[in-house]
């Protein structure tokens, strides 16, 4: 979305670009995509809940305003900022923990759920960040890190699925320690809960009764919440953390929460995924390996304490989960995988049916068109750019969110301050995200439609010509790409590591080196899945109108925005 800018600022005369650069611009537009096909696809999927709630204490939410409030627009400890949260993942909670700690505010989480349950998979939280969250609040990471499984410290990768051979593999310890960041790894979702909510003041969770729709005061910006109980709840600002479905944003737009119109749309892919104690002869050297081939991927994962997670991404209609397995999910990917490596074949083979989900993966691009905020209202996290698992970071794009949204309600002095603060947050976040969010859903693009099994000169003995195994354009393709994704890998974790803070729009440091290493890399790709494909994966929905054609209105728009600040 970037080079996009630069390529319609550069045609309106508004910056100078030489005719070198400007072609490097226009070809990255699709090299950036490209990216994707690097990365190995991690822990995202939840599943397999082991029932033990979790305590939260619960008191009355913020009451109505009576007759002797006044209006005070100065934000202080006597008039704190009232930010009410809908809902308690990970971005909400996260947030939730370091508003609590600034004396001008006074949070409230909204959880539609009675109550929490040790439920769900491991999430992984990569270099960037846990970056965030020790920047956050170190208390609450050194907590983490009690319960964190590292893969980043590990050999991680890409096989070739039928031969078990590695095809390339990737540093992730490198550039984190460059940076001295911490190392990529996993968590256990209810684990990372748990230590939020053991850390937030009393009464701030409220269980129970989630959001259903908001009002605001035209006068003030205040915002009235109503739940699904019907009762009211009353703030200053009101952030919508409550998921792909969020019931804010379809209030904010006037859109379904689910279905057509509500702008998340179905990725193509369905996702098996599986979580169980496993004996694996690698365990301790490596943390994860993706396995290629012909139209499919299967993943497998440490995800610490002996316990492993496998996931299968296959390419089928929505609804694909409702299909009849007669013999269960097992059985029914051993079959599909007939021939592909025997790791994959022994970890199915000792997975048991309820160890086993199967869901379809939806996402939803980050849009310029339509603004992530209303007045004091904002969105966060899956609501507003849901994203496919393959990069591991939707959760961590969501605390990323937590981080600026914390920043630029943190320095407001007055209520009045609070819409531009909010626009400003969209303004910081909307270009990485949409990146992250493109490259994601192009990963699972590039991987099922592109990859295939390598083309291999093979020797057999008394023979005295080799056999070329799997000659076919994708096979060669394939192994083309094979000595330059070594250099993709850290280009992209230096795109993922050097923005977390979120200070900058763009990447221009980064964005040069993709186009500058990427030209066979896009062009390879591109005879494989074709233009069209790579381009509608980069997020670039973000700038199209509902005819399919550009909005340069809303490119217009998002410039103006850019250069405002």
């Amino acid at each position: 979305l970037f080079l996009e800018f630069c390529w319609f600022l550069r045609s309106s005369h508004c910056i100078e670009i030489d005719e070198g650069m400007a072609m490097i611009l226009r070809g990255s537009l699709l090299v950036l995509s490209a990216l994707a096909v690097t990365n190995a696809f991690v822990p995202h999927v939840s599943h397999n809940g082991r029932a033990s709630q979790l305590n939260v204490a619960t008191v009355p939410p913020p009451s109505a305003p009576t007759t002797s409030d006044k209006y005070v627009a100065e934000i202080s400890p006597e008039n704190p900022l009232k930010v009410l949260i809908s809902g308690a993942g990970v971005g909400g909670l996260a947030l939730a923990k370091v508003l609590s700690k600034n004396p001008n505010m006074q949070v409230t989480v909204l959880e539609r759920t009675d109550e929490f349950k040790r439920f769900g998979g491991p999430i992984q939280l990569a270099s960037n960040a846990l970056q965030v969250l020790k920047e956050m609040d170190e208390v609450v990471f050194d907590q983490i890190m009690e319960k964190f499984t590292f893969t980043g410290d590990k050999e991680n990768g890409i096989k070739d699925g039928i031969r078990t051979e590695w095809y390339a593999k990737f540093d992730l310890k490198g550039p984190a320690e460059a940076r001295k960041m911490p190392y990529t790894g996993v968590i256990e979702r209810p684990d990372l809960q748990e230590i939020y909510l053991n850390n937030l003041p009393k009464g701030v969770v409220q269980n129970g009764d989630g959001v259903a729709s908001y009002t605001k005061d035209p006068k003030t910006g205040a915002v009235t919440v109503e739940l699904d109980s019907g009762k009211k709840v009353y703030g200053d600002v009101l952030i919508g953390a409550d998921g792909i479905w969020s019931a804010v944003r379809a209030n904010m737009r006037d859109e379904p929460a689910r279905g057509d119109g509500s702008g998340a749309t179905y990725s193509g892919y369905t996702v098996f995924a599986g979580e169980l104690n496993y004996d694996s002869p690698d365990n301790g050297q490596v943390g994860y390996k993706v396995y290629i081939g012909p139209q499919q991927y299967f993943v497998i994962t440490d995800i610490g304490k002996g316990r492993y997670q496998w996931y299968a991404f296959l390419a089928r209609p929505p609804g694909s989960v409702n299909d009849p397995k007669p013999d269960g999910s097992s059985k029914y990917l051993q079959g599909l995988f007939a021939g592909w490596s025997d790791e994959i074949h022994a970890i199915l083979k000792v997975t048991q049916e309820h160890e086993i989900e199967q869901r379809d993966l939806y996402d939803r691009p980050p849009s310029v068109r339509k603004s992530w905020t209303d007045g004091h209202v904002a969105l966060l996290g899956d609501g507003i750019h849901a994203m496919m698992p393959n990069l591991g970071q939707g959760g961590c794009q969501a605390i990323e969110d937590a981080f600026v949204i914390s920043q630029e309600l943190g320095d407001a002095k007055t209520r009045d301050e609070i819409t531009r603060k909010l626009e400003r947050y969209q303004q910081r976040r909307l270009i990485r995200s949409a990146a992250v969010q493109g490259l994601s859903r192009f990963a699972s693009d590039i991987i099922i439609r592109g990859f295939d099994t390598p083309t291999k000169m093979v020797w057999d003995e008394g023979k005295f010509f080799p056999r070329v195994e799997n000659f076919n354009y994708a096979g060669i393709v394939t192994r083309m790409l094979q000595p330059i994704l070594p250099i993709f890998f850290a280009v992209q974790f230096n795109f993922l590591y050097d923005g977390w803070k979120n200070e900058s729009t763009v990447d221009l440091k980064n964005a040069v080196a993709i186009a500058a290493i990427g030209s066979l890399l896009l062009l390879l790709s591109a005879g494989v899945v074709g233009e069209a494909g790579i381009a509608a994966s980069l997020g670039v929905e973000a700038f199209f109108g509902a005819e399919g054609l550009l909005d340069f209105e809303a490119i217009s728009t998002a410039i103006r925005e850019m250069t405002s600040f």
